[in-house]
């Protein structure tokens, strides 16, 4: 079953949050080395040295006997820390990773052979999108695979960060990919002597009620027993608030004349989002911060949370246009849901399908803050802000630019 509305997008893809060319000439100070067919690719860029974009250099290949102490790799310098990413080229892995190349860190970037939505980037594409990153072409699904990989490169890491991911919030995705994957990703980084893991969740994890969310938490608490049983191990999870791309998806509908699609009164729900760049400075601070360590953090970005009504009302503004609002009964995707899951029970090739819905729904009703435990109503007074886009400055840039390098996940919802 599908719902369709002649003058606006499907409702169930306009909301989320959490989380979804030409070959490089040749060049002397680039080296590609490929010990194993569709296992490992390594890509070592040198660039130019500036102030705002430090020049890379291989990661530190000294030997390391036994993990290093979490205070040990702290002490380093930036060019002497060797830091895993894995999800490296979603829409916030890929901040990461050029974050964390800025600010002069070795970063050994994991990826698969065909990355990006539908994987329809080459390795080549990959390699340009992540200049002065280590490239690692590998299969985080594969815990074999993966350290094998990491094995060719003979290198020790210092501290992971993991941005991992389900593209489509599907049941069986999820677990391989939420679980299982960040599993794979910490059995690897301490095998090679990572002493600092920093795991990109989703404040949304608070209120569990779908099944990325579940897979999520399982992996929380057992990073969490990891360092109860190691005091030289330690780790940062972050949970953020919506994305911008997530509260994106309409303006161009409306700009062409569409009305603003919301649930109920728009006023269901609120969040404080926070940009892509902002989010992959904090999770760069998480890496040697130890304030930030050994602690959840949920964070979202500067200004007041933001309604959908209110959201919506923004836009028209920017547009200078008369606000237009097309108002979706909740009931109506309760209906979709409810006849999804019978569905699904029949036939459970649709039990995806009924996830969306759910997916969907949750999304329409619970705000992205910091659940109160306390109170337990959301509060966003009590939700930490960092960093300085605002919401407003990347409606102005999309109305300007279009959504180009902002294109939702495969589902539309993650």
């Amino acid at each position: 079953m599908s719902i369709s509305l002649t003058s606006a997008p499907n409702p169930f893809l306009l909301l989320h949050s959490h989380i979804h060319s030409s070959s490089i000439p040749f060049s002397p100070l680039r080296r590609h080395f490929y010990t194993k067919p569709n296992c490992l690719s390594l890509t070592i860029t040198a660039s130019s040295s500036s102030s705002t974009s430090p020049s890379t250099t291989q990661p530190n290949s000294t030997p390391s006997s036994t993990p290093s102490s979490s205070s040990s790799f702290r002490s380093k310098p930036t060019n002497e820390i060797n830091v895993l990413v894995t999800g490296c080229t979603g829409y916030i892995g890929k901040f990461v990773v050029k974050e964390l190349c800025r600010r002069g860190f070795n970063v050994i970037a994991v990826s698969r052979d065909c990355s990006g939505i539908r994987g329809r980037n080459s390795r080549e594409d990959t390699i340009r999108e992540l200049t002065g990153a280590t490239v690692c072409f590998s299969d985080v699904t594969d815990a074999s695979a993966l350290s094998g990989s990491l094995d060719a490169l003979s290198l020790p890491i210092d501290a992971a960060v993991c941005c991992l991911a389900s593209r489509t919030g599907g049941i069986r995705d999820s677990w391989k990919i939420d679980y299982e994957a960040s599993r794979n990703t910490l059995a690897a980084a301490r095998r090679f002597g990572a002493a600092h893991f920093v795991l990109l969740s989703a404040i949304c994890v608070q209120k569990p009620l779908l099944e990325f969310q579940r897979a999520k938490l399982k992996f929380e608490s057992e990073l969490g027993a990891e360092a109860a049983k190691d005091p030289a191990f330690s780790y940062s999870i972050v949970r953020p608030t919506a994305f911008f791309k997530s509260l994106g998806g309409q303006v161009e509908t409306v700009r062409e004349g569409k009305p603003y699609v919301m649930f109920g009164d728009g006023r269901l729900c609120s969040c404080r989002p926070i940009s892509e760049e902002d989010l992959a400075a904090f999770i760069a601070d998480c890496v040697v911060d130890e304030n930030k360590a050994g602690k959840i953090l949920p964070v979202g970005g500067p200004g007041k949370s933001l309604t959908p009504l209110e959201q919506g009302e923004m836009l028209f503004r920017l547009l200078d246009r008369e606000p237009r609002f097309l108002k979706v009964p909740i009931g109506v995707m309760d209906f979709a849901i409810a006849l999804l899951d019978f569905l699904s029970r029949v036939f459970p090739v649709m039990e995806d399908a009924a996830e969306y819905g759910r997916i969907g729904r949750y999304y329409a009703t619970e705000s992205m803050l910091l659940l109160d435990p306390e109170t337990g109503e959301y509060s966003s007074e009590k939700t930490p802000s960092y960093g300085t886009d605002t919401l407003e400055e990347f409606f102005t840039r999309v109305i300007r630019e279009g959504m180009a390098g902002q294109e939702l996940g495969e589902q539309g919802i993650l």
